[in-house]
């Protein structure tokens, strides 16, 4: 029984790029149905000039736009900042989190439209198509997936192009670029192109949202960032909304060259990629919330969520955001971040983040038990003992190894209660 015969109404994950204006008359003509285009905004800026009129022109019944860069902000940024997750030591999520928003969207509205299918624009190589998939499992295994990218036979951006051309549909202009993108609100990634040599240094114009360390001000800049709950809430004194922090730090951040990335990571389908990620505030965010959590964690919580935080960070780069476990680590970090309250001051330099100042009402650093010199909570002597019984298993293999046997202890000189 051939499946495209029973899709009635698609809802499209819409970007108005070439892969996404070719998937919507290619879904009219493979499927034989109505095609409903849905766009999230979440930070992509310019890119949304000019949607619903290419959305219309190449075939679609209508585009649905949602602004949703402060719920981006609040239940995904936050959550990945208050759990510290960075995948292979340096990539800070910013794609991997969003998809997951845009895809529970994207679900809903089809449920709204009356719809039977959700299709997305993802290449059969990338991670991308397992985080929407998950994802649309998670929350409504009925509808049915479309993947043109696993479908059809166009391999290229020429191909796509004479596919337009010969249907007599405007051919998008924007994005001539060599290099694949993806922006929102918290970073922009930069892939393919000259980049797919690993050996070879990206050039300076690749970058969108920062400046070179040898272009920033010669003059270093100082901001402070308050902190409740391990949620930012102000910059430099000033409340603002969480998007709206975000953008600011990113502005801040690209001035002074901050959140360049040149990763070559693991995908999650198996093998490697390089790419180029710019996430200025996010790393601000990261020092700074880490900075606080230096003077408000105990060293048993600080150290062991950090263990977590490198599951959590697999989890969302693999697309397991819909999961009792994600859901079940996010109450653990909540809990985590009950005295991560304070003001951080940072000082940006050419790229650098240097700490300049910690305060929290929930500062466990105290001066007069750090010092060297006389405290009421630590005599010097105590060291001892603690050293001895701290070292006993290394003293007792070093002297199984040298040979030293002690006499055994007789039964009369063991003490007993």
């Amino acid at each position: 029984m051939n499946d495209k015969k029973h899709v009635k109404k698609v809802v499209l994950a819409y970007s108005g790029g070439l892969d996404t204006s070719v998937i919507v008359p290619w879904l009219r003509e493979n499927y034989n149905c109505e095609v409903v285009c849905y766009c999230a905004d979440v930070g992509q800026g310019e890119e949304l000039d000019n949607l619903e009129e290419r959305a219309i022109k190449s075939g679609a019944s209508k585009l649905i736009v949602e602004d949703l860069r402060e719920e981006f902000a609040s239940n995904y940024l936050f959550k990945l900042l208050k759990s510290g997750a960075i995948y292979e030591r340096k990539y800070l999520l910013g794609t991997s989190a969003a998809r997951p928003l845009i895809a529970k969207r994207q679900v809903e509205v089809a449920e709204q439209e009356g719809a039977d299918a959700v299709a997305h624009g993802c290449t059969g190589k990338g991670n991308d198509q397992v985080r929407f998939e998950l994802a649309f499992t998670a929350l409504n295994p009925s509808l049915k997936v479309i993947a043109p990218w696993r479908e059809w036979n166009i391999r290229s951006r020429e191909d796509a192009q004479e596919y337009l051309r010969s249907r007599g549909l405007p051919v998008p202009e924007k994005n001539p670029s060599l290099y694949s993108r993806d922006r929102n609100l918290w970073h922009i990634s930069h892939e393919g192109g000259p980049l797919e040599d690993c050996n070879r240094p990206p050039e300076e114009d690749v970058y969108m949202l920062s400046v070179s360390p040898e272009k920033a001000p010669d003059k270093a800049e100082e901001i402070s960032i308050d902190f409740e709950k391990g949620c930012p809430v102000a910059l430099n004194g000033k409340a603002m909304s969480p998007a709206t922090l975000i953008a600011a730090l990113n502005e801040l951040g690209g001035k002074h060259a901050i959140g360049r990335v040149d990763l070559v990571e693991n995908r999650l389908v198996g093998m490697k990629s390089r790419g180029l990620y710019e996430t200025p505030g996010g790393t601000i965010l990261y020092v700074a919330h880490k900075e606080l959590e230096s003077i408000t964690l105990d060293r048993e919580t600080l150290h062991y969520k950090d263990t977590v935080s490198q599951k959590y960070a697999e989890m969302v780069y693999f697309g397991q955001w819909f999961t009792p476990l994600r859901e079940a680590l996010d109450a653990f970090f909540d809990s985590t971040q009950q005295n991560v309250t304070g003001t951080i001051k940072i000082k940006l330099y050419k790229g650098n983040t240097i700490i300049t100042g910690r305060t929290s009402p929930y500062n466990l650093y105290r001066e007069e038990f750090a010092t060297f010199g006389h405290s009421p909570v630590y005599d010097h002597s105590d060291a001892a003992g603690f050293i001895r019984l701290f070292g006993l298993s290394s003293k007792v293999k070093a002297m199984m190894e040298m040979g030293v046997h002690l006499p055994p202890v007789k039964a009369e000189e063991i003490q007993r209660d």
